[in-house]
């Protein structure tokens, strides 16, 4: 499953796009990607990257799949990097944790940064620092 990964990261990477997140289901027979790059994606974007991947992949005999899904993250994508958490300093995001701090899971606030491992967000005027480990999920919150 890793070289799968590296391979579709290195795909994407050589094509000038941010593999956001790549997920596998349906017992292997699904690969799903999200793509991005600094001035968006669109569906052209989402089809240089299927055809090449495709044919990348069919090469790669060493895995079978059915479908390939391309898509943009969307504007709640996911972040789960430290290099994201960096990037989108000052955004919106909701943060699920794994183990509870004071009592809560689920964090809606800004994005204050990284230090040493740690996020710092402000949370309902009040910052709150939650260890990248202890990070379940996390997703940008963009208010319309």
């Amino acid at each position: 499953m890793q070289d799968l990964y590296a391979l579709v990261e290195k795909s994407v990477t050589q094509l000038g796009y941010e593999l956001v997140d790549f997920e596998v289901s349906n017992r292997g027979k699904l690969l799903r990607l999200f793509i991005d790059k600094p001035e968006g994606v669109n569906i052209d974007d989402c089809v240089l990257v299927s055809n090449q991947l495709g044919n990348v992949l069919a090469v790669e005999n060493d895995f079978d799949y059915d479908r390939l899904e391309v898509s943009s993250p969307g504007l709640d994508r996911a972040i789960k990097r430290e290099s994201d958490f960096v990037k989108f300093t000052d955004s919106r995001a909701s943060v699920k944790t794994r183990m509870p701090i004071e009592g809560r899971k689920n964090f809606i606030g800004l994005l204050k940064g990284v230090n040493d491992g740690v996020l710092t967000m402000n949370v309902e005027g009040a910052d709150v620092e939650i260890s990248l480990l202890n990070i379940d999920k996390a997703r940008l919150a963009p208010e319309f």
